[in-house]
């Protein structure tokens, strides 16, 4: 049985990726490393928390002698590197978790896995890490990194040391950049389902600046299955860019929602900007589409749609995290 490390696997798109990839691949096992943050949650794997081809390990990857003792355990065939702080308006507050877990324990995996061996090593990224893009262009591999948030900053770094990895040691990493995910157990901070939440609670929606931002969304899933070819299709020291050529202001993301919902346009409330932020998101995903043969399978129409039912149909996950008792027993 092949043997997986998924770091920050109890995380939105992590915890989706161990279900894709036990949906299709029967003869793999995944260890599970995350450190159980705000943002990791058991609830979303616990379908496959007592089988017999699962394995969580309590990890903080700032902790190089945690990260040591994970790969003395195991040795794995390749590491899907997820793990990291991932939200804008936190690394506004407090940068400094950002680049300590997105730096420094980055590198410490990186360190562990070059002594282990690893056969091969996907680095998730984001679009952030390219900045703002004008009304046309899209961004590609081959775009200068220049981010303009702490979280996309920490990111880029990260993505930098990958790179050195690959070029001065031989570590067989592939870097992956995607555009804005969506999709079933996204922490409800994040822009969807704090859209969904607070329309069911007939709660007023706060929009940045003129709601005119422009993102790139990509429902999870088919992110999930963009990972899985480039683990298995990618070339070693490539970045592969994953994109859903769905372009929408956040204004037409909210109308969107709340017409699926049923609930009026006037919860809808502007508020201040945010501090350096982006003004539009585009990724060419053409490479990875000519390359490795991904293509999205949703739309955002059909993605949005199953996404809001997954929330409503999912309550009690989403009251868990409010309450807080997703997190008792830690």
């Amino acid at each position: 049985m092949r043997k997986f490390l998924v770091t920050g696997g109890m995380g939105f798109i992590g915890s989706n990726f161990i279900g894709y990839m036990f949906e299709h691949y029967a003869d793999i096992h995944i260890t599970n490393a995350d450190a159980l943050t705000y943002a990791g949650n058991p609830d979303n794997v616990e379908k496959w928390s007592s089988s017999d081809r699962y394995r969580f390990v309590r990890t903080d990857i700032t902790d190089a002698e945690q990260v040591r003792s994970l790969f003395q355990s195991e040795t794995y065939e390749a590491m899907f590197h997820f793990a990291a702080e991932s939200h804008v308006d936190r690394s506004i507050t407090g940068p400094e978790q950002f680049v300590r877990t997105n730096v420094l324990g980055t590198f410490h995996l990186l360190e562990a896995a070059k002594a282990s061996g690893v056969a091969r090593i996907i680095h998730i990224s984001t679009d952030e890490v390219y900045g703002t893009l004008g009304a046309t262009g899209y961004f590609t591999e081959d775009t200068p990194l220049q981010p303009n948030s702490p979280y996309s900053a920490s990111k880029a770094s990260s993505d930098l040391l990958a790179r050195s990895y690959v070029h001065t040691y031989g570590t067989p990493i592939i870097i992956t950049r995607c555009s804005n995910n969506y999709g079933p157990y996204q922490f409800p901070e994040k822009l969807i389902p704090t859209i969904i939440v607070k329309a069911l609670h007939n709660q007023p929606i706060p929009v940045y600046g003129d709601g005119l931002n422009v993102r790139d969304w990509l429902y999870v899933r088919d992110h999930c299955a963009a990972i899985a070819a480039v683990w298995e299709r990618g070339a070693v020291g490539e970045v592969y860019n994953i994109g859903g050529h769905q372009e929408r202001t956040n204004i037409d993301i909210v109308r969107s929602v709340l017409q699926l919902l049923g609930k009026p346009e006037s919860l809808i409330t502007f508020v201040a900007d945010r501090s350096g932020h982006d003004r539009r998101y585009a990724i060419d995903p053409a490479k990875t589409k000519q390359e490795l043969g991904w293509v999205p399978e949703q739309t955002l129409e059909t993605g949005l749609a199953e996404t809001v039912q997954w929330y409503v149909d999912n309550r009690v996950w989403w009251e868990r995290i409010q309450s807080g008792s997703y997190r008792k027993g830690r």
